[in-house]
């Protein structure tokens, strides 16, 4: 199997487990579940802010460990007060050494957060609605069209939007009008490798009316700038602020070259 295929099989077993530790009915009853949710897609199209995606993960499958000792709740302030359009924040503890209380001390932050994780199931929507999340990430490599639209839909019902990531043009039979935004990942999260040539190649395929994320391997302005003439709003990075000895002290300088350059 690939690192997908063995990400996805843990996933199983891992939504299995929760099930049996507290019922959708039960989270639904908790505190953030009845919060109104930001916008991300309004959010990005802020032209007052960076359209940075700041993500907060401590590990990676290819690159192993960054800054395991990292509060998320610091880091993501430094990132939403200096101009992050919206956090993302891995909860997959197996493969990223993320978990839902990251998520979850990041809520006062007043900027959107996406749950940054591998979705196979509605349960999961539910939780991430609990943990008090905004956005969910539909990895077009897990999930088949039609469950996408599903689980998108259902994800509307409880106010989240949606973005979904593809990696090639054999995903652009996902995109539905259940989406919201689109993400081209530019590593494939099959072997790993990234080339932002990849957001390029796919960016007059993604339909008009829809806001598009470039995502990975980004970690420099002129990238940025480079993305934002093929219609990129958005821009998810984290591994390049991650891996550094103070990830808010990298974002918020490269926030202000991204400022001092338009």
């Amino acid at each position: 199997m690939n690192i997908l295929d063995t990400i996805v099989a843990e996933k199983v077993k891992e939504v299995a487990a929760a099930k049996e530790r507290i019922s959708s009915w039960e989270l639904e009853k908790t505190e953030l579940f009845g919060r109104k949710t930001l916008s991300l897609k309004q959010f990005l199209l802020d032209p007052d802010r960076t359209g940075i995606i700041a993500e907060f993960k401590r590990k990676s499958p290819s690159k192993g460990m960054f800054n395991a000792g990292l509060r998320a709740a610091d880091i993501t302030k430094v990132y939403a007060d200096n101009g992050a359009s919206g956090l993302s924040i891995l909860t997959d503890e197996p493969f990223f050494g993320g978990n839902k209380e990251d998520l979850t001390s990041a809520r006062f932050n007043e900027v959107p957060i996406l749950r940054k994780d591998f979705m196979i199931d509605e349960y999961q929507v539910v939780e991430a609605k609990a943990i008090g999340a905004d956005v969910i990430l539909l990895i077009a490599s897990c999930l088949s069209p039609q469950r996408v639209k599903e689980m998108a839909a259902f994800a509307h019902s409880f106010g989240l939007e949606v973005l979904l990531e593809i990696h090639d043009d054999t995903e652009l039979k996902h995109i539905c009008d259940e989406v919201d935004m689109v993400g081209v990942n530019n590593r494939d999260l099959k072997t790993f490798t990234v080339d932002v040539q990849r957001s390029i190649e796919l960016s007059n395929l993604i339909p008009a009316g829809k806001v598009k994320i470039s995502e990975s391997g980004i970690s420099d302005v002129n990238t940025i700038h480079q993305l934002t003439d093929y219609g990129y709003k958005g821009f998810l990075i984290g591994e390049s602020f991650m891996k550094q000895p103070d990830p808010a002290i990298a974002f918020s300088e490269f926030a202000k070259k991204l400022k001092e350059a338009r």
